[in-house]
């Protein structure tokens, strides 16, 4: 008999929303959570702006030695499983952990952890040869990002397979497919599945300042993350975690679980072509959207809704536009089309989980949430991106997509109770 994933708990920590069900209110308002950088002093930086979480750790529930222990990436991630735990309504300690699985994605692991660290033992940088001595004793945790699935598996006592997915932007997506593989090849019946991001520091902002790749908008922080519009001029970064309960699809439906959407389809491809930069053709993100729906068994005109990966650069948008129209055809004029980097920015690997949890509320109200600050559409991005306001619309099925430096592409197909 074959298998199948179902997700059946969400959680979510985002810019502006903590909570599945604030994160859906904020999506579905089409609210933008994008400010001045607060978590610290962006001063000198050519982009001074992210979306970043109002988290108070201790608020969340984590304990002090949890706050002691874990970077606030770590932390996302376990407040992140609670929640998802809680709406899955299983019962953790009845299940053999050995059939419980972790696969959590992280492109930049424990990245602000490790930069307030390298500040103490070098002195603020003074010293070339740092003192070891001044680190804490988490430091080495820290340094490995695979600590993160670790303590995703310590929160439900999880002895399956656990594994920490890194492929820069698309590892979200990436883990919740390796989550879902692990069921159907039979490794587990239970998967805690998802991605965690706390990228705001220093190092991160330097970095894609260096390349030119974020939003200098620094004045309109609001409105600066302008995915498919003529004027967008960069991605605005991100931070957060959305963690999924992935359950066999007939151990699901036998305790009589609610069932978000079935995870029917997934593929990932690389271009083999540049670090950063894209072909402007979109043939490698249309493989990985082909090889999905083959998978999923469904037809171009079976979706309901794109996500798309939407980062507001100028060759992202266009090379995803052409990557549509070369998978979907005819479709991919007729489906709506939408971007939630416009809200809550992009928290590189964090994101493609957060944008599975959208899909999967998507499809239970029925509700495509929109494109913030889309007013001016470039003529190169012609479909439909679902502007401003977010629209009730008829969906069976959706798809979801990642682009990731490195030349990762990866594609997800969900499917709604009337498929599943």
């Amino acid at each position: 008999m074959s298998r199948s994933a179902v997700i059946t708990g969400i959680g979510v920590v985002a810019p502006g929303a903590i909570g599945r069900e604030p994160y859906w209110d904020l999506l579905a308002a089409g609210r933008t959570a994008t400010r001045r950088i607060s978590l610290f002093d962006p001063a000198g930086f050519r982009s001074r702006i992210a979306a970043e979480v109002d988290f108070d750790p201790k608020a969340a529930g984590l304990t002090a030695p949890q706050i002691r222990r874990m970077d606030r990436a770590a932390q996302f991630a376990v407040v992140s499983t609670r929640e998802a735990v809680a709406d899955s309504g299983i019962d953790f300690r009845g299940c053999p952990p050995e059939r419980t699985a972790v696969a959590i994605g992280s492109a930049v692991g424990c990245t602000m952890g490790l930069e307030e660290e390298y500040v103490v033992v070098a002195d603020e940088g003074r010293k070339w040869l740092v003192n070891s001595s001044y680190g804490v004793p988490h430091l080495y945790g820290y340094l490995v990002p695979s600590t993160l699935a670790v303590e995703v598996a310590w929160e439900v006592a999880a002895e399956g397979p656990t594994a920490l997915i890194s492929t820069g932007c698309t590892s979200g997506l990436d883990a919740v497919g390796h989550g879902a593989a692990l069921i159907e090849e039979g490794s587990a019946d239970i998967v805690l599945a998802g991605a965690t991001e706390a990228p705001i520091s220093p190092i991160t902002s330097a970095c894609f300042d260096a390349i030119q790749a974020t939003s200098p908008n620094n004045d309109h922080a609001e409105n600066a993350s302008r995915p498919f519009d003529a004027e967008r001029d960069g991605f605005v970064l991100g931070e957060g975690a959305a963690v999924m309960v992935l359950e066999e699809a007939s151990r699901a439906r036998a305790r009589g679980a609610r069932i978000y959407a079935e995870i029917s389809g997934f593929a990932s491809r690389s271009n083999a072509f540049h670090m950063t930069g894209l072909r402007k053709d979109g043939r490698e993100m249309a493989e990985a959207i082909t090889t999905a729906l083959r998978g999923a068994r469904l037809a171009p005109s079976d979706i309901g809704y794109i996500n798309a990966h939407g980062s507001g650069t100028k060759q992202n948008d266009r090379h995803e536009t052409a990557a549509f129209k070369r998978s979907l055809g005819e479709r991919a004029y007729q489906v709506p089309v939408s971007s939630i980097k416009s809200m809550i920015g992009h928290s590189l690997g964090a994101i493609g989980a957060l944008e599975i949890a959208a899909c999967a509320l998507a499809l239970a109200r029925q509700v495509v949430p929109p494109t913030a600050n889309l007013r001016n559409a470039d003529p190169e991005c012609d479909l439909d991106y679902v502007p401003l306001v977010a629209r009730e619309h008829r969906m069976d099925a959706v798809l979801t997509v990642g682009s990731g430096f490195g030349g990762f592409q990866s594609a997800m197909v969900l499917a709604g109770q009337g498929r599943s």
